[in-house]
C-alpha cells in the first residue's frame, strides 16, 4: 500500500486497515498492519487500544464514502424506483472490478460472527442506514409494504455482493432485474 509521508500515523493505520481487512480478512494482525501503515506497534496501541477498534474505526471511516459511491446524489433526481435501481446498478458496476470482494460491512460480520464486537456494531449500523434508505424510498414509491420490501432489497444486495465477491456470480443485469420484479410485485412504480 502507498502511503504518503504527509497523512497522519492515525489515517496511516485507518488507510491500512481498511485495505488489508477488506482484502485479506480482519484476522491480519497487529504486526502487518502496522508494517503496512509505516507506523510502529506502539504508536498504534497510543493511538488506539487494540486491533478491534482500529478495525471499527477504519469501517466508521469508510461508510459515508460506502454510501455516497451507492446513492444517487440529490441532483439526481428521480422516482423512488429509480432511486432503488440506481443503488443496484452501482452493485453491479462495483462487482465488475477486479478487487471487488463484497460488501466490506457484511463481509466483516461475517468473518467476525460476534454481533458485539466493535467492528460489527459499525458495520451493522451501516447496513441499517442502507435498509432505511431502501424503506424510505419504498414508501414514497408506494409500496404496500416497505418494511418488507427493505427487508427484501437487503436480501439481494447482500446476497448479489457476497456471491459477486466470492466469485460465484457475475451480477450483469441480474440483480438490477431481481430488484424490478420485486419491485413491482411491491407495487412500486
Amino acid at each position: 500500500m502507498a502511503t504518503t509521508d504527509k497523512a497522519s500515523p492515525r489515517d496511516r493505520l485507518l488507510d491500512a486497515a481498511a485495505e488489508l481487512f477488506y482484502r485479506d480478512g480482519v484476522s491480519i494482525g497487529v504486526e502487518a498492519l502496522c508494517k503496512s501503515a509505516g507506523v510502529s506497534k506502539r504508536s498504534m496501541y497510543q493511538l488506539f487500544d487494540s486491533k478491534d477498534e482500529v478495525l471499527a474505526a477504519s469501517l466508521e471511516r469508510r461508510a459515508p464514502g460506502y454510501a455516497a459511491h451507492l446513492m444517487p446524489g440529490p441532483d439526481d433526481a428521480g422516482t423512488p424506483r429509480e432511486r432503488i435501481l440506481y443503488i443496484f446498478e452501482q452493485v453491479e458496476k462495483a462487482s465488475a472490478e477486479p478487487g471487488y470482494l463484497g460488501c466490506p460491512f457484511l463481509a466483516t460480520m461475517v468473518e467476525l460472527k460476534d454481533p458485539e464486537h466493535p467492528a460489527s456494531v459499525v458495520a451493522r449500523a451501516a447496513k441499517e442506514e442502507l435498509k432505511d434508505a431502501f424503506r424510505e424510498q419504498a414508501g414514497l414509491g408506494g409500496a404496500r409494504d416497505p418494511v418488507l420490501l427493505a427487508r427484501q432489497l437487503m436480501l439481494i444486495f447482500d446476497g448479489a455482493s457476497a456471491r459477486a465477491g466470492a466469485r460465484l456470480e457475475t451480477l450483469d443485469g441480474l440483480t438490477v432485474e431481481t430488484v424490478r420484479t420485486v419491485l413491482d410485485a411491491a407495487g412500486v412504480a
